[in-house]
């Protein structure tokens, strides 16, 4: 029996690549909606250290099924765990302000990932800003703005976190189309959950018998604990999350792989609409107007900045 979506890419394939990336982002859009739910019952390093056992155990189960064993080592390890440490950073940053955001202005932080690449692209391969590239960086911008509504007086510094997850996810993209084309997604995943793991771990010792508390972080309580009391119902949210992760990841990354980032990026744009669907039915929160102009801003510049680079290749 073929299993193609474990294969290594061989070619594009834009079919497989669509049906992938919308069950990834429907899977992860639902997963990052239950753990701001769990979020007040436990803390970012216990979630982290639990979903990455998990997830690796459900690797582990995959390649064992599949009898592809060597699927769990990468061609170059390199690049491969280097952009698991970036999603290891973007995640911290996404969830961290999790209890004080909603799931919208978390997703909307979290897709100014195309900003990112343009700039990074800008100064790493000192590619010149032209007219429409500008432009696309002034409306994400104030997209951004109307999103994190500075102006209001609740406003927190640590609401820019999001935007600093885009980032490192904006350098997670990069890294996996140059240099992580012709790696199994197993793999990818497999390298995501040992850095996870180790995170979740360093965390928790760090905080449990090391610091007491972070003063400086004193109103991030979710990443001040390392280990709180851990409930049935908690293990079990973190199982099901665990689930929801390997499935989106694997999914995510074999998307990535068989067609063109350029190609799929108006599409990758439905996570901010699974977002805030997902905040309504689970939280009854639905964005202000200005955060869906905001929203919608932040996705039209992202899908601006792919139409462009389709241009020019």
């Amino acid at each position: 029996m073929k299993f193609d979506i474990f294969n290594v890419t061989k070619k594009d394939s834009p079919f497989l690549s669509l049906t992938c990336l919308l069950i990834g982002i429907l899977v992860l859009s639902l997963q990052d909606a239950l753990i701001k739910l769990v979020s007040v019952d436990t803390s970012f390093w216990q979630l982290q250290f639990l979903r990455s056992l998990f997830n690796l155990f459900f690797l582990f189960l995959i390649v064992s099924i599949i009898k592809k064993k060597e699927f769990l080592f990468p061609n170059n390890w390199k690049p491969v765990y280097l952009r698991a440490c970036t999603m290891t950073l973007c995640m911290f940053c996404f969830f961290s302000a999790s209890p004080v955001l909603s799931i919208s202005q978390m997703a909307a932080g979290l897709y100014t990932f195309p900003i990112f690449v343009t700039v990074l692209s800008i100064i790493f391969s000192r590619e010149i800003v032209g007219f429409w590239r500008l432009l696309a960086l002034i409306i994400g911008a104030s997209g951004s703005i109307l999103v994190l509504e500075p102006w209001k007086n609740d406003f927190q510094l640590l609401q820019l976190l999001p935007i600093l997850a885009g980032f490192f996810y904006a350098c997670n993209i990069i890294l996996i189309r140059k240099f992580c084309r012709n790696e199994s997604p197993i793999s990818l995943t497999f390298a995501v959950g040992v850095m996870f793991f180790v995170s979740g771990f360093l965390g928790i010792i760090l905080l449990e018998f090391i610091f007491d508390e972070f003063i400086f972080l004193n109103n991030m309580p979710f990443v001040t604990v390392g280990w709180p009391d851990l409930t049935i119902f908690v293990f079990v949210f973190i199982i099901f999350c665990s689930v929801l992760n390997v499935l989106g990841n694997l999914s995510l990354s074999k998307a990535y792989q068989n067609a063109d980032s350029s190609w799929l990026a108006p599409l990758d744009y439905s996570y901010l609409l699974f977002a805030c669907v997902w905040g309504k039915l689970i939280f009854d929160v639905w964005p202000s107007n200005l955060n869906l102009i905001g929203i919608t801003l932040i996705a039209f510049a992202g899908i601006l900045i792919a139409y462009r680079e389709k241009l020019k290749n």
